[in-house]
């Protein structure tokens, strides 16, 4: 991924969580989250500056423990990350896996989801 691209993917991740059943944006404490019935699913942070680093954090109940593997990936602040939440950040030239933070966007949207929202979800994408 080139220098100016984490700006295109943060974009790109905000698009993506803003598309779900529900999602809308909020920003506390002065960061960009994405929320479902009133409740976070990812933090997306700031919006990233020309060649800056970009980051996000979400609920991982299923997944936390393999995606902690990663270099990229580490056990959310504040607590969080005792609850399952990881934060994963990226740095200019960096090679972000778009499908896997996709993915993981989608397993803590469910997991914060209620569930009807989540199995309209399901139904969309069958």
């Amino acid at each position: 991924m080139a220098n100016g691209d984490l700006r295109d993917l943060s974009r790109e991740l905000r698009r993506f969580a803003l598309a779900l059943p529900g999602a809308a944006e909020d920003f506390p404490w002065g960061e960009r989250v994405a929320k479902v019935n009133g409740k976070v699913f990812v933090f997306l942070g700031v919006d990233p500056v020309e060649g800056g680093p970009m980051g996000l954090s979400v609920k991982l109940p299923a997944s936390a423990e393999e995606a902690l593997d990663l270099p990229f990936a580490k056990p959310t602040g504040y607590g969080l990350g005792k609850s399952g939440w990881v934060s994963a950040s990226f740095e200019a030239g960096d090679r972000p896996p778009v499908g896997i933070l996709k993915a993981w966007i989608l397993e803590s949207y469910r997991a914060v989801a209620p569930r009807k929202l989540a199995a309209s979800l399901d139904a969309a994408t069958r």
